[in-house]
């Protein structure tokens, strides 16, 4: 499986486990231009919640959380800026919050973690 698939099998198992944790899913792959994308956007108790997904094969160069750079940190605050901007979102605390996976390349997870607040 390509890293593109790979990549989107990911992204889909992340979104059910944070359903079945009570995530409300508000959007998938929000893109802005050529400023990048936002994995998923959803609701946790109140909270707008911008989401980086992260999967990985294996955990040989760190886990896929330390992937987050903080350029990729950065980005994703600006897109969340343009989000809320776009759909008149104001006065709600927000949130970012990272899931990483460890996923054998045949899609099956062995390891899932929410780590909220993560920047």
């Amino acid at each position: 499986m390509n890293n593109r698939v790979f990549g989107a099998k990911g992204e889909e198992k992340a979104s059910n486990y944070l359903s079945e944790r009570g995530y409300t899913i508000l959007f998938r792959n929000f893109r802005a231009g050529r400023l990048g994308e936002i994995d998923i956007i959803g609701k946790d108790a109140g909270t707008l919640c911008f989401i980086e997904v992260k999967t990985r094969s294996n955990d040989r160069y760190g886990t896929p959380a330390q992937a987050v750079s903080a350029q990729k940190q950065s980005t994703i605050a600006r897109l969340a800026q343009v989000y809320m901007q776009r759909y008149g979102i104001k006065d709600i605390p927000v949130r970012f919050d990272i899931v990483e996976l460890l996923m054998d390349r045949d899609g099956r997870a062995r390891h899932i973690e929410l780590i909220k607040n993560a920047f």
